[in-house]
Formats: structure tokens, sequence, C-alpha cells
């Protein structure tokens, strides 16, 4: 996992003394009268000149390391790393995971039987969402790509609010126009989720040159999206727009090896995403995804769905050690058990009480009515122009005409 951080002086974490070099590939008239030699004054560049060609390789250029606290075992390796957390954080943090994971298992399955059309599991994502969610404000914004139910989880979002969201209905904060798990909240600070991979990525550096034009703002923006998200030309744009506009705002990469099916090495060569932010200017680290003290470090410092069976092209022993000793939740385990925060009982009780929840919502949200389909038509402009009253029109006599097909008693009345 990646972090793509544009550096601002007026961003509460970040030391002036990580601030983004930008150079400005603009020729004035003063250019004559810097001497040939002089690089600071090459357009585009600032290096050095060199008499001999000097051919950059891929091969010549050092990796991004990765960054992690916490062995497999949940032994932290250096003590200056630890970031001290109290038990009642640590708790939330396994807590947040746990009920994840739980509500996770339920609604792949709820998808799997035919009772909601869509599902995208966490698995194995869990320490990046509640990692790096723990670090920021609450006022910090969030453009999600699809796999960061764990914001809100950490944030509060409850589970009516994810069943309700994905079984479409009239509690459905998004009036059931979303399909399954594209969450949203206003009160939360997390746009809602739209399909398109990377459109977000635009969109989110957009709002962080926002906030950076408004006076006294301590906000700033986080973007998560998939490496087959960077694939995107939109993914380039927010790059370059978010180094040359300063933008406060976090890029965070979720690789995880795959966009569905097709391997990071036929997605592009080189250094991966990480790779790219010195290229654009941007402050990199590229972090330990299953670490969720890496990942909340690496936030303070810097301030796949149900149509897919990842088995077609995953070896089972591949997904066994991601499942098991590379676990984030393992690892988190590992190391409360050494503090005495964790025992394996109290997990097992914990773990049927967000079972039992989420069980009992499902049968509540499942029977709840649809919203009025109507709704469909609202809530895009603030006065519904012509063209969608003519279609609502249209909609509203075929439904007259044909209610036989159709069983109104589903729609919340008006």
């Amino acid at each position: 996992m990646s972090f793509l951080r544009n550096s601002l002086k007026l961003f509460r974490t970040v030391p002036s003394a990580t601030r983004t070099f930008r150079c400005f590939a603009s020729q004035s008239s003063q250019s004559n009268q810097v001497p040939l030699d002089d690089p600071s004054r090459f357009p585009g560049a600032h290096a050095p000149f060199v008499s001999v060609p000097n051919l950059t390789l891929p091969e010549n250029v050092a990796p991004v390391p990765i960054y992690r606290v916490m062995n497999r075992d949940g032994v932290i390796e250096d003590p200056s790393q630890d970031p001290n957390l109290s038990q009642e954080v640590v708790e939330k943090m396994l807590r947040s995971m746990i009920s994840l994971n739980t509500m996770d298992k339920i609604l792949y399955e709820s998808q799997r039987q035919g009772r909601i059309s869509f599902y995208m599991t966490n698995f194995g994502e869990e320490a990046s969402h509640i990692g790096s969610a723990a670090a920021l404000e609450n006022q910090d914004l969030i453009y999600g790509q699809y796999r960061e139910a764990g914001v809100l989880v950490w944030r509060g979002f409850s589970i009516q609010q994810f069943i309700d969201q994905c079984y479409g209905n009239s509690d459905d904060i998004g009036k059931g126009k979303q399909m399954p798990v594209h969450y949203g909240s206003k009160d939360l600070n997390f746009v809602t989720i739209s399909s398109p991979l990377a459109t977000q990525m635009p969109q989110a550096v957009g709002a962080a040159y926002a906030f950076k034009r408004e006076p006294n703002n301590d906000r700033c923006v986080v973007c998560y999206f998939g490496e087959g998200a960077a694939s995107e030309g939109d993914a380039h744009a927010a790059f370059n727009f978010a180094a040359t506009l300063d933008c406060p705002v976090i890029l965070f990469c979720r690789n995880n090896g795959f966009a569905i099916s097709t391997p990071s090495h036929e997605q592009y060569v080189g250094d991966g995403i990480a790779g790219r932010g010195p290229a654009y200017g941007i402050a990199t680290i590229r972090v330990d995804g299953t670490d969720v003290f890496a990942v909340y470090n690496a936030m303070k410092v810097s301030h796949h769905s149900t149509s897919d069976d990842s088995t077609a092209y995953r070896k089972a022993e591949e997904l066994e050690v991601w499942s098991t000793v590379e676990s984030p939740i393992y690892k988190l385990k590992n190391y409360m058990a050494k503090k005495g925060w964790w025992n394996e009982e109290s997990e097992t009780e914990y773990v049927k009480d967000i079972r039992k929840q989420v069980l009992k919502q499902i049968n509540v949200s499942e029977k709840k009515q649809k919203d009025y389909y109507g709704e469909m038509f609202q809530d895009v402009y603030e006065e519904m122009p012509q063209h969608l009253k003519e279609q609502l029109k249209q909609l509203e006599e075929h439904v007259a005409r044909n209610k036989q097909h159709y069983n109104l008693s589903e729609f919340k009345s008006k």
C-alpha cells in the first residue's frame, strides 16, 4: 500500500521540511541573462549538466521501501516506532476490524443467496481502513473507492445504516438510488461512493484545493483507490494537480496485487504506484497494509467484487497466508495478547454479539418498504427540469397501465 502525499505548511501534521519541491517549466526574458551551464534555469528540470550520456534505467533506481512496525507475531521491531496507543484505542481497533469482518461474511452470503444484488468484501484490508481512520480527524473529508467500509465503522456508521443501504430500502440514506456498498454520509464527512474507477481522485484533489483556499483551514482530504484505478487517466490528472496546486490531500493506494484478475505486473512496470509519487513531486511512503500501527504512523507523519472469484487466478496457498499469519487481525491479536489486552473467550462472545446484530438487522431491513420509485428523478437538480418531469410522467403512466406487473405496496407512500 502506498501513500502519495502532497505536503502543505498549513496542514497541521506535516513539518515544513517535508514540503514538496516543485519546478516550473516557464521561460522568461531573464533566462537569457543566466549562464548556459546553470541548471537552475533549465526549463522543466532541476539537475546538473553532464558531458557524457547518463541514461536512467528502472533497475538503477532504488525501490521505495516498505515501512512496517509489527512482524507477523505482533512484535514491534523498533520500539521507537511504537505509537503507544492506549488500551482503549487498540481495543476499538480490533473490535472495528472484527465487526467489519463479521458483517462482510454475512452480507457476502446474502449476495450469494440472491438477497442483495452486489457486495464488496474487505477481507485482508481491515488494517488499512482502521489504521488510517484512527489517525485522522472526523472533520477530514473521505473519498472512497468502494472498499473502505472500515473507515465508516470507525467513524460510527451503524450496522443498520450499512444494511439498509445494501438492501436499498426506504431508510437508506441514499434512498435506494445506489448499488449496495456505495455508502455515503454527510454527517461523517464520507462522500458517497460511485462505481466508475478513479473518478473520485480528481474530485478529491479539487476538494482539497478548495480547503486550501479557505482561511485558517486545518482539514485535509483522503482519497482511497486501488492499483487498478491508478491505471486510469484520472489518476494521473489527480497526481499532477495535487502536486502543482500544493493541495492538502493524501492519495491512498490499496495495492493487493490484482485489479480483479489482472496482476500488477501486467498493469505497469517499474516500482509500482509508489514510484510515481516522487516523479510527480509528491512525498511518498510505502506501507505494510496488514500492519495497523504502520498505517496509523504513516497517516500521522503524512497526515474487488462478488462477481469476481480470486481462486481462479490466486493460488490457494497464497490466500491461506494472507488470511492467517499475515492477516491484520491475527497480527493485532498477537500484539494485544502479549499486553494482556485480549483473550479468545472475549472475542468469541463479541463475534457472537455482532453476528446476532447483523442477522437481526438483515431480517428487519429486507422487510422494509422500498422508497417511492419517483425518487430516482429527485435530488440531482435543486428544481426538477422539464425533461425529467416528462420522464417521471411517462413512468407513472406506464405503471398505471401495467399495475398487474408491479407490487406498489413495496414503495413507501409520499
